[in-house]
């Protein structure tokens, strides 16, 4: 069983460095455009299951990826970024957002931390191996809940896993 993981494709915040987080924001035309591409690389992977976050940017993605591979996309509410509370919209390299995320058990203040986000998605993982066993699955998701899935299956540091970022429509391979 393989695990493909994919982030969605650029948004205007990405564009602008913004946080996004649980925010709901849409495909830029190039995030479209990336989509496609990403489209035809999974289409050499043999998806049997396309798992997708509820938001909308992870949703376009997977839909483009599903009409061009005839699936269709599951969405998985544990698949939602990490909420990052009044870091939502700031500027992504930010001294207050920065800080906080490098204190991996400290919650950022109206959101969740980053262990509260690894609980979630490494249950959802788990489910995923047993519910789909034999299969091979797509996950589109996020760039912290990419960086969450890696350490799922790689040892990071610290330093590693906050230096982390997997690229708009980046594709991850996973055995599992």
């Amino acid at each position: 069983m393989k695990l493909y993981v994919a982030r969605h494709g650029q948004t205007v915040w990405n564009v602008r460095d913004k946080v996004c987080g649980i925010t709901d924001v849409e495909l830029t035309d190039e995030g479209k455009a990336q989509a496609k591409i990403l489209a035809e690389k999974v289409s050499a992977c043999n998806i049997d299951v396309i798992l997708a976050s509820p938001l909308k940017r992870a949703q376009q993605t997977a839909e483009i990826i599903a009409e061009r591979n005839s699936l269709s996309v599951i969405t998985e509410p544990q698949l939602i970024e990490q909420n990052y509370g009044i870091y939502e919209g700031v500027d992504r390299h930010s001294e207050g957002f920065l800080s906080n995320k490098r204190q991996f058990a400290f919650r950022y203040p109206g959101g969740e931390s980053m262990m509260q986000a690894a609980y979630r998605i490494y249950g959802l993982i788990d489910r995923v191996k047993a519910q789909y066993s034999g299969k091979n699955v797509l996950l589109v998701t996020h760039g912290g809940v990419c960086r969450v899935i890696r350490t799922y299956f790689t040892d990071m540091t610290n330093d590693q896993y906050f230096n982390y970022s997997a690229e708009n429509c980046q594709l991850e391979e996973y055995e599992l």
